[in-house]
């Protein structure tokens, strides 16, 4: 198949982030009463204030510590890295047929990606930019709008449900990156363990696909 576009989400797809933001959760659910093993598998590919006004706990300002835990995170990039192949494949990209659509805030998806030595895009789209975070569609519908195209004609790179979940809303066909290693139950959807064996090819119309490489 040929899209107009790739979108990309951030963490789990593009870079590996699990280490530093389970540190940061684990220790929030600790202080909560939450237990962390319990609690941690829900919290990735959501915004961060979904994820607490989801808990409902009482007094809680939601987005006072989803503020405080995106400062935390903000400061601990140890061990976040670039998942294999990543960077070689966006390089080869066009640079106004890919965008990053992301759960983290603006600051959040900078700081990381600088930690991972990613390209920033020209077109991002943040859990700042919507009123309604993943498994919503509006983010994707808004980062395929940003470069000039449908998202029924892109092709969404995910790692988590949500993501998933907000891509196929969006119209958009879904793949999904698993070197996060996160258990997803999604019967009939197309997997990549990383960018290694895959190579992304233009059209002379400028459409994008992708081939697996050989030798």
């Amino acid at each position: 198949m040929k899209f107009s576009a790739f979108l990309f989400d951030l963490d789990g797809t593009l870079l590996t982030s699990i280490a530093a933001a389970e540190r940061v959760w684990g220790a929030w659910a600790q202080r909560q009463g939450l237990d962390p093993i319990t609690f941690l598998p829900t919290m990735h590919g959501q915004r961060a204030i979904d994820t607490i006004r989801r808990l409902k706990l009482p007094g809680l300002d939601p987005e006072i510590e989803a503020a405080r835990i995106t400062k935390a995170e903000i400061e601990d990039v140890q061990g976040v890295v670039a998942i294999a192949g990543a960077a070689e494949f966006l390089a080869a990209l066009p640079v106004d047929r890919w965008a990053i659509v992301t759960s983290a805030s603006k600051k959040l998806a900078q700081s990381r990606l600088e930690a991972a030595g990613l390209v920033k895009p020209h077109v991002i789209v943040t859990g700042d930019d919507v009123a309604v975070g993943k498994p919503d569609p509006r983010c994707f519908l808004l980062g395929a709008k940003r470069l000039g195209f449908r998202a029924a004609n892109c092709l969404v790179f995910e790692d988590v449900e949500a993501g998933v979940k907000a891509g196929r809303a969006a119209g958009a066909d879904v793949i999904v990156v698993t070197a996060a290693g996160h258990d997803l139950d999604l019967p009939n959807t197309q997997t990549i363990d990383d960018y290694t064996n895959i190579v992304p090819v233009v059209s002379a119309e400028g459409l994008l696909s992708i081939k697996r490489r050989t030798g």
